[in-house]
């Protein structure tokens, strides 16, 4: 596996891992309800701006990832997509990368 490779599957791990230890900390203390996270994501303008950048950047990513497969035959490579939307665009984008740059068979 190339260097590449492996930095791609290192920042995948890392995009998961280090996002949800806050959102798992953040639930515990709030009870495991998904309304009063979504209203801590809107409590100011700030945080709003921050949503809709990776709302935004996660549906970029999904329509790259959809005709990138219908082109390549990838079809592995369609995991990246709940991995966006379930954990985030950091855990998701470099597994699409990371998926992406297998050698073709």
């Amino acid at each position: 596996m190339s260097g590449l490779r492996l930095a791609y599957l290192a920042l995948a791990i890392w995009g998961a891992v280090h996002p949800m230890s806050y959102f798992i900390a953040w639930f515990s203390e709030h009870g495991w309800q998904l309304g009063p996270m979504i209203a801590a994501w809107h409590a100011n303008a700030a945080t709003s701006g921050l949503v809709w950048d990776l709302t935004i950047a996660a549906l970029a990513l999904t329509l790259w990832i959809i005709a990138e497969t219908a082109v390549r035959r990838n079809w592995a490579a369609l995991v990246a997509i709940p991995a966006t939307f379930l954990i985030g665009v950091s855990c998701g984008l470099p597994l699409y990368l990371f998926l992406r740059s297998r050698p073709i068979d």
